[in-house]
């Protein structure tokens, strides 16, 4: 079992935007977004200690996974946008680090995903009993020496969506050893970064757009000079 990270700097420094109805924050790799069996802290519990009221659960990001996450301030929020998001009118887009490069500088992927052991979604080209498809779009933004730098945008929101669909194109995300990347990274985190995500404002009805900075490490900042030009 991995051991616990320990997140960067004070929650106030992961605020990326907070007013009367939500609050958003760039959640450190390792933290879980809301409580789980293990016990261990998550940004719901920490949220609400530092807003000093309860926050409402929007979206999730699974516990490896670093980028922004929107919680809602009033149940109102948490409605408004949990209806945008089975709309489909919610855009979150991400950056993943892959070790081999898809053989297409950009495509959609379209999979059929279903439930497999070891707490997994298995990425099938044709439909199964109880599987769901499952869409995305990627495009190649550039190498390292060692990696690759891929944008993802999401059109379904799926279990592990990302990291099994890529898996399934033989582009499995570096440290995710879940879906076939070759070794773990060292604290247990993934190379995947939640960069963005944009919705329409539960009041005002302006579209917002909350951008998150990739992780502080040596593998994210050897893509710096490309997520600048981006």
């Amino acid at each position: 079992m991995p051991t616990t990270p320990r997140f960067p700097g004070r929650i106030s420094d992961w605020i990326l935007h907070k007013d009367n109805q939500v609050i958003a924050f760039n959640k450190p790799a390792g933290l879980n977004v809301q409580p789980d069996k293990t016990g261990d802290q998550s940004l719901l519990g920490m949220g609400a200690a530092y807003a000093r009221h309860d926050l409402y659960l929007i979206h999730r990001l699974d516990r490896p996974v670093s980028g922004v996450v929107v919680l809602g301030q009033k149940p109102s929020a948490q409605t408004a946008l949990t209806k945008q998001l089975q709309k489909g009118s919610v855009e979150k887009i991400y950056l993943a680090v892959v070790a081999d490069r898809p053989e297409a500088d950009e495509a959609e992927l379209v999979h059929h995903l279903s439930n497999a052991p070891g707490n997994r979604s298995a990425a099938s080209l044709e439909p199964g009993t109880n599987s769901r498809e499952a869409r995305l779009s990627y495009r190649y933004l550039g190498s390292s020496d060692r990696y690759h730098l891929l944008e993802v945008k999401l059109k379904t929101g799926r279990k592990h969506q990302i990291r099994s669909q890529l898996a399934a194109i033989g582009s499995p995300i570096r440290g995710d050893k879940k879906y076939g990347f070759k070794r773990s990274n060292e604290d247990g985190t993934i190379d995947l970064h939640g960069a963005s995500f944009s919705y329409d404002h539960p009041v005002t009805g302006e579209r917002v757009t909350h951008t998150a900075p990739a992780p502080a490490t040596p593998v994210w900042e050897a893509f710096q000079s490309i997520l600048v030009d981006k």
